[in-house]
């Protein structure tokens, strides 16, 4: 982070200075006390477990050059400053809005039900070919981690590809006030947190609020194979590139072939042109985050050669569809998170990968309200209905009912366990010689701890 002074924290914030110098400057932000490095401004968050303020003095005596705080502290140190603010989690997006102001650079912002991540990342790898990229690390894709993202900017970026998240109304429209994006990229709309949106249609608004500071010199680069996406054609400010592969968009790919743990091939056509590509990801739903990478690049001046070199070196995020070799068994590591449409994605790759045989480690899917047992079904049964899922194991309160209803699609051998430690102790009579696992469920399920079991009861070499 270039360094930024008092004063100009509290032009952002409006905040008041307690005590110190309104010349005192900070090189970092930082919101754990522990990761505090000399010269951080040390935020002092309210959360529901702990309350930050308990670490103020901790921070400073760590060499933190001062705090944001909502309480005036009963002691402060005379070689610190300390601005009070009404709200420290808003204070750090007015703080990261004013310091993103000083970088005239595009910034392209990712969202949708399933794929932002990985769209993300292929996006970044591909204009990474030529410009020098800042792009969102991990989960901080919310309103505490989008402006530590941003305060991550020097004067050498080019670009910005930031991911936003949501769960609630008013998300979205909060990180775009933020970071006012020239790109808006939509990956679709799923059932992702539908408990709180309350539909799809709702979904689809939530989403949209990407587009609220965005004007017709803008563009917005949609799924055009999402029947809800289509609907903004003509509704929105910014001009609008569909990409897809069920119609005709200007960006779709052709000649789709599965190569198994390897990823895919296929034939990109764009208005500049057309050429074959290897995508080292696995699914045919990678199309998606390829063409919505080759818009953007085109759009930024980019030819083909530029373009196939950053897609061929893409890599992603870790848990996010990763293929582990372990010895003679070969673990599809899709475990951050889940929802009905990413899981049903992962079953189909999985479906399309060579093994002795197939195995589906499934859990719980969150935040799908009244319609969570109904669509955990539709798991059970899309894994009967591809037909070579050799075995499948749920786990958690809602898996159940995949299992219930794999069992009664055709899936030869359904197992089920209640939680992680559960499941562990039925692992072994599905990790053999050649198999094929996929380990899939929301990240509250910490599915992370069946993937290391799986490398651990893996047979060696």
């Amino acid at each position: 982070m270039e360094p930024m002074t008092v004063r100009e924290l509290l032009e952002a914030t409006g905040g008041r200075l307690l005590a110190g110098r309104e010349e005192d400057t900070i090189t970092g932000v930082e919101t754990d006390s522990r990761a505090v490095h000399p010269g951080d401004l040390f935020v002092a968050l309210q959360g529901e477990r702990t309350d930050g303020h308990r670490f103020v003095s901790g921070a400073l005596e760590t060499g933190a050059a001062g705090c944001l705080v909502e309480q005036v502290p009963e002691q402060m140190r005379q070689d610190r400053f300390y601005i009070l603010v009404e709200d420290t989690l808003k204070a750090v997006g007015q703080v990261a809005k004013a310091y993103k102001a000083r970088f005239p650079i595009p910034v392209i912002a990712v969202t949708g039900s399933v794929g932002k991540t990985t769209t993300k990342d292929m996006v970044a790898s591909v204009l990474g070919q030529r410009f020098r990229v800042l792009k969102t690390e991990g989960n901080f894709n919310n309103e505490l981690g989008l402006p530590l993202t941003l305060f991550r900017l020097n004067r050498q970026h080019e670009m910005c590809v930031l991911e936003m998240g949501m769960n609630h109304f008013g998300e979205i429209d909060y990180l775009t006030q933020i970071v006012s994006p020239h790109v808006a990229v939509i990956t679709n709309i799923g059932d992702a947190h539908i408990e709180n949106l309350g539909s799809r249609k709702g979904i689809l608004q939530a989403k949209s609020e990407i587009f609220h500071t965005m004007g017709p010199e803008d563009l917005a680069v949609l799924n055009g194979d999402d029947p809800l996406l289509r609907t903004l054609d003509g509704q929105i400010a910014p001009q609008i590139i569909f990409c897809g592969a069920d119609r005709q968009p200007p960006y779709e790919a052709k000649e789709i072939r599965q190569l198994g743990a390897k990823g895919m091939a296929c034939l990109v056509k764009t208005p500049q042109g057309e050429f074959s590509v290897t995508v080292p990801a696995l699914g045919g739903h990678m199309i998606y985050p390829v063409l919505m990478a080759c818009a953007i690049a085109e759009r930024y001046g980019m030819g083909q050669e530029e373009i196939k070199r950053g897609i061929e070196a893409f890599v992603p995020t870790k848990m996010r569809m990763n293929v582990i070799r372990q010895g003679e068994v070969t673990i599809l590591d899709d475990a951050y998170n889940a929802n009905p449409q990413s899981m049903r994605a992962a079953l189909e790759v999985l479906s399309q990968t060579e093994g002795t045989s197939r195995v589906a480690v499934l859990g719980d899917m969150f935040e799908l309200g009244d319609l969570g047992p109904e669509l955990h079904r539709s798991m059970g049964e899309c894994a009967g209905a591809l037909g070579n899922i050799d075995s499948l194991l749920a786990v958690g309160d809602l898996a159940w009912n995949i299992y219930d209803a794999a069992g009664q699609s055709g899936v030869a051998n359904t197992l089920y366990a209640k939680d992680c430690q559960g499941a562990k102790a039925l692992l072994a009579n599905l990790v053999k010689p050649g198999a094929v696992i996929l380990v899939k469920a929301s990240r509250g399920m910490a599915f992370e701890e069946l993937t290391r079991e799986i490398q651990r009861l893996a047979p060696k070499d």
